[in-house]
């Protein structure tokens, strides 16, 4: 395991030597520590010439890093990124385009057509259902967002807040096409008058949901089948309709210092090699011929999730954040 330290709220993760030299390429992520570790054991494998040191941060934090760093970025690269994050005009325009073997082989829907990013994962988002606690409550099993919508639900769903979480964000942006269509804009609204507590992270209401907290948590698919795998009395339900996901972007940054070595780490991302790693942690995995394991899809991943994912307009959706979670948090007082 590679060593890591804390500074402050954020984690630094190192492959190789801490000591900086030619060769040490720095990289900022949003990816948990957890997978960060498991994945920089083996880039250090495939480029031992290489020192990624790797700052772990949230999605807030990051961009807010970013933002206060673009005069002079101290990073080469940024790796795990909400799309929609990323896409904030004041972040994109520190990008630069970034080719590479494995980069040029990913489906185009996952790669930018100017090369300034690329989605090796993503997440989608899923309800955490405690079967006993619905049955306690006298409550039938949801299976579409307009069934979560419905009164009866009141109070017994935890929801992470859009304005703090990118996965409640991902589901705000997702279901009403960017606050484009009425229809899944109400929707959204009927299930945020029934949520009984509002959290700060995607994964806390499915946190809640298994110890029984609320029967009900909203969250992304990754953490409720990590529930079931740990034996809680949880069953994952993937919403009929519309489904909501988030891709997790990379790119190169316009001033890195060490621009080659940045730009090789960034391809073997997007390799084959890597790809199986993901499978441990994601349920996007965007590798031309992955599918999900045998495990997810008895949990209920469809084995095409890749090729029914709807389109998104992530840049109208990166544009419209502020103003939409705006107008959410003015409706739903």
């Amino acid at each position: 395991m590679r060593p890591y330290r804390q500074i402050g709220s954020a984690i630094l993760l190192l492959a190789g030597s801490a000591a900086a030299h030619a060769g040490t390429v720095t990289v900022y992520s949003a990816l948990e520590s957890d997978e960060i570790i498991v994945y920089l054991d083996a880039a250090k494998k495939a480029l031992p010439d290489i020192d990624v040191r790797v700052l772990r941060l949230s999605s807030g934090d990051l961009a807010a890093r970013l933002l206060a760093e673009s005069a002079q970025p101290r990073n080469d690269a940024i790796w795990g990124m909400a799309v929609t994050d990323m896409l904030e005009p004041r972040i994109a325009a520190l990008l630069t385009p970034v080719r590479g073997t494995h980069i040029g082989r990913m489906p185009s829907a996952f790669r930018a057509a100017d090369g300034r990013w690329f989605a090796p994962t993503g997440f989608l988002a899923a309800l955490c259902v405690n079967r006993e606690a619905l049955a306690e409550r006298g409550l039938p099993m949801p299976r579409t967002w307009t069934d979560l919508a419905s009164p009866r639900y009141r109070g017994q769903v935890a929801m992470p807040d859009p304005a703090s979480s990118g996965t409640g964000y991902m589901l705000l942006s997702s279901l009403s096409d960017a606050g484009r269509d009425p229809k899944g804009m109400q929707v959204v609204l009927d299930i945020a008058r029934n949520v009984g507590q509002v959290t700060l992270s995607g994964s806390a209401p499915c946190k809640l949901a298994r110890i029984g907290e609320f029967p009900i948590g909203i969250s992304f698919a990754f953490s409720a089948m990590q529930s079931i795998r740990q034996g809680y009395p949880v069953s994952m339900v993937i919403p009929e309709g519309a489904k909501g996901y988030e891709l997790e972007a990379s790119g190169l940054m316009t001033k890195a210092s060490n621009p080659g070595d940045a730009r090789r780490f960034l391809d073997w991302t997007a390799s084959p090699e890597a790809a199986v790693l993901y499978r441990g942690y994601k349920e996007i995995v965007a590798a031309p011929g992955s599918v999900p394991s045998a495990e997810q899809q008895r949990e209920g991943l469809p084995a095409d999730l890749v090729a029914t994912l709807p389109a998104r307009d992530f840049a109208t959706a990166a544009r419209e954040r502020a103003a939409l979670i705006a107008r959410y948090k003015r409706l739903t007082r």
